[in-house]
């Protein structure tokens, strides 16, 4: 409730101060005695204009210090002995914007210009009742007290934003200290783990081959995706720790992930299409790690036999399609597990959109469309 209360308070303070300024202004005009003119009206309206002006001095501080200045130099010119304090508001609101030269230059014009305006007034008087009169309406040392106070303020919140930025800045780095900790760990732990897979799966295959069996394609995928798996996690953390950047696997290795598929007895198949051009590095590391995602979920969870990857050069944009022949039914919602929220985050990032549903026919289609621009 007080958010919302100090929300409006923020919103009307602008004209709330500009209509208290008028009302004083054109109060003080009233109670003051001076010649009556026909321009008696247009000058009790330029003292309002001046107050109600500052309004707009949050949006537009130098447009409101002329019009502010231009009010009080007319209406001194018809005779209204009235203070320049919408201006000295309007100094302020300028200075606060970082309006300095400005404000100072039209400070010293309006300094100079007030006298010649008060002696073209209608009232009697001597040049020097014509300063004095001119001194009066604008003080100087109200003019520089102004002036300071916008300043100081302008300052402060250089300062205030300052610190924001600093804790910002820090918040930032205990983050990114807490996942290069974080990513120690997993990597301590889960390359012990993908070790022992390795030298498992390597004892099999030596054996095996040392009795001159046939070794099984599962157990050679096993072993290669195992020293793959060790390698991705090397070059993550080296990323994290000397904050470089690492090329990771892009389209040319999609083979690759083609191969070990087949040798865990998936029946999988690549097809290009349009004419290959040159993509964005986070567009070919991005597009490979979809199909890796995608062919991960289609052996751990699809039961399926066969899957086909689809890779299409647009002139524009890269298209991805991944299907399966898996147990997924149509009009079954899929899990959005981490795998499927970490392929539309990267995808989403690039500008790009992704859809991963069971097809009509039966099995499971990722599908994937990231623009990369016109080729050069």
């Amino acid at each position: 409730m007080s958010t919302g209360l100090s929300g409006v308070w923020a919103k009307a303070r602008g004209w709330t101060i500009s209509v208290c300024v008028a009302a004083i202004l054109l109060v003080t005009a009233l109670a003051e005695d001076h010649l009556a003119t026909d321009f008696d009206v247009l000058g009790y309206a330029l003292v309002v204009a001046s107050g109600l002006a500052l309004a707009a001095s949050r949006r537009a501080p130098v447009p409101v210090l002329a019009v502010t200045g231009l009010c009080a130099l007319s209406y001194q010119a018809m005779g209204f002995d009235v203070p320049a304090v919408a201006y000295l508001f309007a100094v302020y609101a300028a200075v606060r914007a970082g309006h300095r030269i400005i404000t100072l230059v039209a400070s010293v014009a309006l300094l100079a210009t007030l006298p010649l305006a008060v002696m073209a007034s209608p009232a009697d008087g001597s040049t020097a009742d014509a300063f004095a009169q001119a001194r009066s309406a604008l003080e100087l040392a109200w003019l520089i007290a102004a002036a300071a106070a916008g300043e100081a303020l302008r300052q402060a919140e250089r300062r205030a934003d300052e610190a924001e930025r600093t804790r910002e800045e820090t918040a930032r780095l205990r983050a990114s200290e807490e996942r290069l900790h974080i990513a120690r760990e997993l990597h301590d732990s889960l390359t012990h783990q993908i070790s022992i897979i390795k030298v498992q799966a390597g004892v099999a295959v030596h054996l095996a081959r040392k009795r001159g069996e046939h070794v099984p394609e599962a157990l050679l995928a096993i072993q290669e995706a195992s020293r793959e798996a060790t390698r991705e996690l090397r070059a993550t953390l080296e990323t994290l720790r000397d904050d470089a950047r690492i090329l990771s696997h892009g389209l040319d290795h999609v083979p690759d992930l083609v191969k070990r598929a087949r040798g865990t007895g998936l029946n999988t198949t690549l097809m290009i299409e349009g004419q290959r051009h040159d993509v964005p590095a986070a567009v070919d590391q991005t597009a490979y790690r979809i199909v890796q995602e995608s062919l991960t979920n289609t052996a751990r969870h699809a039961a399926a036999a066969t899957a086909s990857i689809r890779i299409s050069y647009l002139p524009e944009a890269l298209a991805i399609q991944v299907d399966d022949d898996g147990k997924a039914m149509p009009g079954t919602a899929p899990v959005p597990g981490t795998g499927l929220l970490g392929m539309r985050e990267r995808v989403t990032a690039l500008g790009g959109r992704l859809r991963a549903e069971p097809r009509s026919e039966g099995g499971f289609s990722v599908q994937a469309e990231i623009p990369v621009g016109r080729p050069s």
